[in-house]
Formats: C-alpha cells, structure tokens, sequence
C-alpha cells in the first residue's frame, strides 16, 4: 500500500472528525444532547485531559492543571512524531496492508485530537451556557490550550440495580458510559484491527516465533 493512499485515509478521517467538532461547537451548548435513539445521543462534552477526561494533576497532584494540560500536549506531539516514522517505514518496507491501514487509523485519529488541543483556545469562544463562536477577537485559552470536543454517546443499558444486589440495589447503572469523538473511534478501530489481525500485519515475526517453538 503507498503512501498517497494511507495519507488519503488520514486526510479524510481528520477531515470528517474536524467538521464533526467544528458543528458541535458551533451549533451546541456545553452539556446539550439530542436523542438519536434510546441507545445513542449527541451529547456535547469537552475534554481537557487524556482518554476518559483523566488529568496529568489527578496522577500527579503536584502539578498544576494548566503544567499537566502543556506536558500531555507536548507528549502527544513527540507520540505522533513517532506513530508518523512508524507508517512511514512501514510503507517503505512493503509492509502488509492491515498494518498500513491500522497505523493511518492511528495515526488520524491522535492527529485529529492533537488539532483540538493545540488551536481550539485559539480559533473558539467557551461554550457555557452559550454556543461558542468561531475566530472571535477573544477566543477562550491560548496555543496548546484548546480542549478535546466530544459528542458520541452510547448509553446501551440505562437502568438501576435491583435491590437484592448486595451493595449496589437501587443504585443507576449505565454502560456504556464515556463519551468520546470520531478521532478516538479511529484509534480504538486501528489498535482492533492490529490485535485481530495480529498474524497478518507481523507475519515475519509471527514466522520467526513459530521457528524458534
């Protein structure tokens, strides 16, 4: 698989990702949903940390919310840096299309959440309990500042524990609960490919450990 084509699958996976967010942004509050079924909803969140909204000050309380925000933001560079090398030498040496395919997924989606965090404080107003607009004469942080819009909610089972469970009756229970964006889906959809397909993306090594067994 050539390069033109993985960087094909970047291009338009960041593409429909940005326009995603940019939409959200500029058409919802924070915290605003709309139901599209009972099992998914549009539910406009941001998210100021790594997956899950987890702060580098919540696993190191010595840090400071606006040093974790610039450290996590600086390591996601270095990361692309290096998952950018990796396609790149994967393409170079002719390597399966699975494995081209998965790291552009990667590849994508980190750069499409990287986009958010670096110029979103620059190019948007904040969205509380206002929709925000787009290149204001201030815009809500600065360089590496921006937070990561998420929209895609799928509450499968909504519903409350019996009261015979031990600890948790009469207590919600929601699965599943985080709420995440195109980017992050295209992560999660590379690295499944790579564990699924684990034989084809690394036949030589898959080769080379059948041989030593």
């Amino acid at each position: 698989m050539s390069l033109k084509k993985a960087s094909l699958i970047i291009f338009l996976v960041v593409l429909i990702d940005q326009i995603s967010k940019i939409y959200i942004k500029t058409h919802f509050v924070l915290g605003e949903s709309v139901t599209v079924f009972n099992w998914f909803k549009i539910l406009f969140i941001e998210n100021e940390g790594a997956a899950w909204g987890t702060k580098l000050s919540d696993i190191i309380p010595f840090i400071s919310d606006e040093t974790g925000k610039i450290t996590l933001t600086i390591f996601r560079l270095f990361a692309i840096c290096g998952i950018g090398y990796w396609l790149y030498d994967a393409v170079k040496k002719n390597s399966p299309r699975v494995l081209i395919v998965s790291i552009a997924l990667i590849f994508a989606g980190a750069f499409g959440n990287i986009v958010d965090s670096v110029f979103y404080g620059l190019i948007f107003t904040d969205s509380y309990n206002q929709v925000a607009m787009m290149f204001p004469e201030e815009a809500y942080g600065s360089l590496f500042h921006g937070k990561v819009v998420d929209m895609l909610y799928f509450p499968l089972i909504d519903t409350t524990w019996p009261e015979w469970v031990p600890g948790l009756g009469g207590r919600s229970f929601r699965f599943f609960e985080p709420v995440f964006n195109l980017a992050d889906s295209a992560i999660s959809i590379g690295v499944a490919i790579l564990l699924l397909f684990h034989k084809k993306a690394f036949p030589k090594q898959e080769k080379e450990t059948q041989e030593k067994e």
